[in-house]
């Protein structure tokens, strides 16, 4: 058993570090997005492509709360991170608790 003990503990390595990739990704999106980049520049669009299937969800949900006299600020990153980091947390911990069970 601690075959499968190990193959999950490294799931869970393999999956924490695409989700930190995957911040980093987010981040570097914000900052681009402040200096009014070139929508056809082939990294824009990547981090666009990237990034924007599960920001647009966020970005509805809160144009639906607020509605017109919502923030003038994008918080949809923010929320983004702070759920990533949720998920990151809670599937890692608990990949790791059931490999070191098996171990």
């Amino acid at each position: 058993m601690f075959v499968a003990g190990n193959f999950l503990s490294s799931i869970a390595f393999v999956i924490h570090m695409l989700l930190q990739i995957y911040i980093w990704v987010v981040i570097i999106r914000v900052l681009i997005s402040w200096v009014q980049p070139n929508p056809s520049n082939v990294i824009v669009q990547t981090l666009s492509a990237l990034t924007d299937p599960l920001l647009d969800p966020i970005r509805r949900s809160l144009w639906r709360m607020m509605g017109y006299r919502g923030m003038m600020i994008d918080v949809s990153p923010i929320l983004l991170i702070v759920a990533i980091y949720f998920l990151d947390h809670f599937l890692v911990g608990v990949l790791q608790d059931i490999g070191r069970r098996l171990r």
